[in-house]
């Protein structure tokens, strides 16, 4: 039986013969002896880089998404954040806490003015895990106001997604969403002990499901506008990060959901078929396509990212099974780390959007590092 070094090291190799030559020379640097502490090397040095570059996104070539990337209360840093508290959680760095900890500080643990969007509500699950981190509930009053106020006055708007008209925000009509908000949702929950809020988020995750699932592919439908689009080669459109949001979205509810829940079969059930799915649509470099069913053209870290995250923590919790799975989530991992600069600036990230699009071996954003930390926090495990 090979060692787990030998094991590492012939699958970097593997890796490292089918990337690209732009990314080769960042791949072979990491084939160490310690798998685990390799992991949390690198998750701490693109944490680190993020860091660093919170203050200025000139970095970032598209003035519109630098507006939106530097929204501190938005999605785009909120997915960096929940990515930064998992890693925080599994390294116990300071660090990471404080960061965490001053940024909820100056944003006083609140809200932008969509008071109905879950783009928005993701932060909160930011600000409740300080509130658990610090045992100060008072953190948490702003995120359950807002939240009672939907309760108060629950939208049943429809769910499809129409041009020019965004009254289906209002609920979760968009996959990404069932990242953003449904586990935000349920550790208040959790953290408030009123189950309110978590019959809230399981009765709009299915109606969103039901909407958007396609249950011969097992995959979601960015919003109903991709229904009836196809490829140029006929192919139906799963967006690759839209995809990796329910993925990433499923594996942080089912951590907080109770074992009990009368839901939670129907969650596992979800959480395994899409798993199932996505190994077979994994790309012989490790990425996952930026578009599912296309061949892969490019590197694309955000969507494979959350992937990773997902079948490592399946695994990790037993979900998965390891002799299934494993080597999908290494390969993938393997992949990720290829596409880290020297200086920890993570690279082949697709840029704001909602379907697959082109991307580049410079582009990088929050929530890709966001993915990528959450990748990190459970291939440490794993």
């Amino acid at each position: 039986m090979l060692s787990t070094r030998c094991v590492t090291a012939v699958l970097m190799a593997c890796v490292v013969m089918s990337l690209p030559p732009q990314l080769t020379m960042a791949a072979s640097t990491h084939a160490e002896s310690n798998p685990h502490a390799e992991v949390l090397a690198i998750g701490a040095k693109v944490a680190d880089w993020q860091l660093r570059h919170l203050d200025n996104f000139d970095y970032i070539p598209a003035k519109e998404f630098r507006r939106e990337t530097a929204a501190p209360r938005d999605w785009v840093q909120a997915a960096f954040y929940i990515g930064l508290a998992a890693f925080a959680d599994v390294t116990q760095n300071i660090r990471y806490e404080d960061a965490i900890l001053a940024h909820g500080k100056a944003e006083a643990w609140s809200f932008d003015k969509n008071l109905r969007h879950a783009d928005s509500d993701a932060t909160g699950a930011v600000w409740i895990w300080a509130a658990q981190r610090t045992h100060d509930k008072t953190k948490l009053a702003p995120i359950k106001a807002r939240f009672d106020a939907v309760l108060a006055n629950p939208s049943t708007v429809s769910l499809e997604f129409r041009e020019n008209d965004t009254r289906c925000q209002e609920r979760w009509c968009w996959c990404d969403t069932l990242f953003m908000a449904p586990p935000t949702w349920i550790a208040l929950s959790r953290a408030s002990g009123d189950g309110r809020y978590l019959a809230h988020a399981d009765q709009e995750f299915w109606a969103t499901t039901d909407y958007l699932y396609d249950n011969g592919e097992h995959l979601f439908y960015r919003d109903s506008r991709y229904f009836t689009q196809r490829d140029p080669a006929g192919h139906k459109i799963f967006w690759s990060r839209g995809n990796g949001w329910v993925f990433a979205g499923l594996a942080r509810i089912l951590a907080k959901l109770p074992p009990d829940h009368p839901s939670r079969p129907r969650y596992e059930t979800l959480f395994k078929q899409m798993a199932a799915r996505l190994l077979a649509l994994q790309g012989p470099q490790g990425y996952w396509p930026v578009s599912l069913l296309e061949p892969q053209k490019t590197p694309e870290t955000s969507g494979t990212g959350f992937f990773v995250y997902g079948l490592a923590w399946g695994i990790h919790h037993g979900l998965l099974n390891s002799a299934d799975y494993r080597h999908a989530a290494e390969r993938g991992w393997h992949a990720l780390v290829a596409a880290v600069a020297p200086d920890g600036k993570l690279g082949w990230v697709q840029s704001v959007g909602a379907a697959p699009d082109r991307v580049g071996p410079d582009d990088t954003q929050l929530y890709g590092v966001g993915a990528f930390l959450l990748a990190a926090s459970e291939m440490s495990a794993m």
